[in-house]
Formats: C-alpha cells, sequence, structure tokens
C-alpha cells in the first residue's frame, strides 16, 4: 500500500469510539452464536435444508466475532498495528470472509423461507440435507474467491512511526474490494426485499389463513431477516459511497474517516443481532432459550445429608421400610413370648 494513501488524524477520536463498540459486539455475538451453536450441535432433534443454512450462518458469525479481539488491539493502540504483514492479511481477509459469509447465507435463509410460503410444492422445497450441504460448501467456496485478492497484496500502511492495518485506502476508490464491498450488500438486499414483498402479499391473499400462527410466524421471520440485514449493512455502504462521490475533498477529513469506522463496527454487530434469526426462525429454539434460562436460574442447592435424602424419598419406598420394621418388631415379640 502507498504510504501516501495513510491519513494522520489529529486526535484520533476513532480510536475513541471504535473499542467499546467492538467489545460489545464481541461479547454478546460470542455468547449468542456460541449458545446458538451448542443449540444446533446438542439440541436439535432433525436437521432439515434451511437448519444447515442457519448452522453456516451461526459458524460465519463465530469466525468473524474470533478476528474482533485483533481489531480492538488494533483501536486500542491507535490505529497501531502491532504484528507482521502477513497476520493483517489474515486478519482482514477473515473479517471480509466471514461478512461475505453472514451476508450469503442471511440471503439463503430468505430464500428459502420465500420458496416454503409463496411456493410450497417447488422441487426446491424437497431437496435432501446432502443435496443442501453440497449448496453450502459451493456458496463458501465462491465467499472464499470472492475476498482471496486481501491475502495477495500489503494492506500495511507507514505514516512517520504508525503502521496500519486497513482494507480500504483513504485516498481514491479502491478497485475491487470497493465493487465487492457495494455488491454484496446491493445484490442480496434487492433478492432480501424481493422474498419478503413476495411473501408478505402471497400470506395476505391467503385470507382464510391469516390468522394462523403458522402464517404470522413466517411473516414475522422475514422481517426480522430483512431489518437485520439493512440495519447492519446500509450504514457502512451508504458511508462509503459518500466517500467515493466527494474524493478526494473528503480523503482525509476526520468526519469521514469515523462515519466510515463506525458504520464498518455496524457491520461486525450483525453476529451480535443474528441469533434474533434463529429465535424467529424454528419453535426449537425458544424452547432451547427458555431451559437455559431456567437452568441458569435454578439454585444450586447444597449436598444433602441423610435426613433430606429420606424426606426426598418416593412414598412408597418409605412405606414399604416402615411396613418391614414393623413386620420385624412383632416377629421379635412373638420369639420372647
Amino acid at each position: 500500500m502507498d504510504n501516501g494513501s495513510c491519513c494522520l488524524i489529529e486526535g484520533d477520536p476513532i480510536s475513541k469510539v471504535m473499542p467499546p463498540l467492538l467489545i460489545l459486539a464481541f461479547v454478546l455475538g460470542a455468547l449468542g452464536n456460541g449458545i446458538a451453536l451448542c443449540g444446533f450441535c446438542f439440541h436439535m432433534k432433525t436437521w432439515k435444508p434451511s437448519t444447515i443454512y442457519l448452522f453456516n450462518l451461526a459458524v460465519a458469525d463465530f469466525l468473524l466475532m474470533i478476528c474482533l479481539p485483533f481489531r480492538t488491539d488494533y483501536y486500542w493502540r491507535h490505529r497501531q498495528w502491532a504484528f507482521e504483514d502477513i497476520p493483517c492479511r489474515v486478519a482482514l481477509f477473515m473479517l471480509a470472509m466471514n461478512r461475505a459469509g453472514s451476508i450469503t447465507f442471511l440471503t439463503v435463509v430468505a430464500v428459502d423461507r420465500y420458496f416454503k410460503v409463496v411456493h410450497p410444492h417447488h422441487m426446491v422445497n424437497t431437496i435432501s440435507n446432502r443435496t443442501a450441504a453440497g449448496i453450502v460448501c459451493a456458496l463458501w467456496t465462491m465467499v472464499i474467491l470472492g475476498t482471496l485478492y486481501l491475502l495477495m497484496e500489503s494492506h500495511l500502511c507507514v505514516h512517520e512511526k504508525t503502521i496500519s492495518c486497513e482494507s480500504f485506502i483513504m485516498e481514491s476508490a479502491n478497485g475491487w474490494h470497493d465493487i465487492m464491498f457495494q455488491l454484496e450488500f446491493f445484490l442480496p438486499l434487492g433478492i432480501i426485499l424481493f422474498c419478503s414483498f413476495r411473501i408478505v402479499w402471497s400470506l395476505k391473499q391467503r385470507r382464510q389463513l391469516a390468522r394462523q400462527t403458522r402464517m404470522k410466524k413466517a411473516t414475522r421471520f422475514i422481517l426480522v431477516v430483512a431489518v437485520v440485514f439493512i440495519t447492519c449493512y446500509l450504514p457502512s455502504v451508504s458511508a462509503r459511497l459518500y466517500f467515493l462521490w466527494t474524493v478526494p475533498s473528503s480523503a482525509c477529513d476526520p468526519s469521514v474517516h469515523v462515519a466510515l469506522h463506525v458504520t464498518l463496527s455496524f457491520t461486525y454487530m450483525n453476529s451480535m443481532l443474528d441469533p434474533l434469526v434463529y429465535y424467529f426462525s424454528s419453535p426449537s429454539f425458544p424452547k432451547f432459550y427458555t431451559k437455559l434460562k431456567i437452568r441458569s436460574l435454578r439454585p444450586k442447592s447444597p449436598g444433602c445429608s441423610k435426613t433430606q435424602r429420606q424426606e426426598e424419598m418416593p412414598i412408597s419406598n418409605l412405606c414399604r421400610k416402615s411396613c418391614v420394621s414393623m413386620a420385624n418388631s412383632f416377629q421379635s415379640r412373638s420369639d420372647v413370648q
């Protein structure tokens, strides 16, 4: 990366704003997606293609969370990268890959629900789990190939004593990186909005079914997907587009830099909000979350004493023991007489 592309901002407000946002996204995202992965792996009784898509969405989100501590450390050091060139490339590649993976599988989940509601008899709804796994592998391959360019060149930028690690050049357009950044948003956005509109419209046409719980859940689910997607990705795309339209006047404008970095943190918060998608996707997850809540609120009982064990013993066992003891006492009396 050209050294001239590094902008030194007085006071560096980005380093003050970003760490708390990233820490919040990391803690809640890692917790939410970790619990979701446990639910998928240990409490999901039956797997369907939709379950496979949601599982891979959780995997992409969890991998994204793993990268956030490195970015948090980077901002704590006032955007001073403490590692070498290769770790910088890998960190930026992982962030971009898992962002693209999260967007991809969020879109696939919306498309899957679209076919189930709008075209319930379509052959897409009858694919096997093996076919769904093949689709997932193809999508991961596409995502990796689409973000592999970040591993091909250095992203370290030296300005005086500061060595930054940024995927965006702050003086001009970034070519393929900007194309992918915009394409990853607008193409899935069109698909998700189309699916949302068609699902809501289809349910309104079925007036006799409109009051059924299943239909209401389908509407709620697709609306949650659309809201999460737009909330998390629209701000960063808008900030980047504004920057591209106003270059070179905004190249080193502190307000533009802060806006771009803060809105990028919204994309990380997508991983924090995706557990809402899992919650509304299937009845299994509300039940799973309820079980976890009950277990966490249940007081831990200390070691039971002998008297406690006797009190907790079933009534039939207590009656049996008392009857046996009474019979033994009568027998001993008769022997004495």
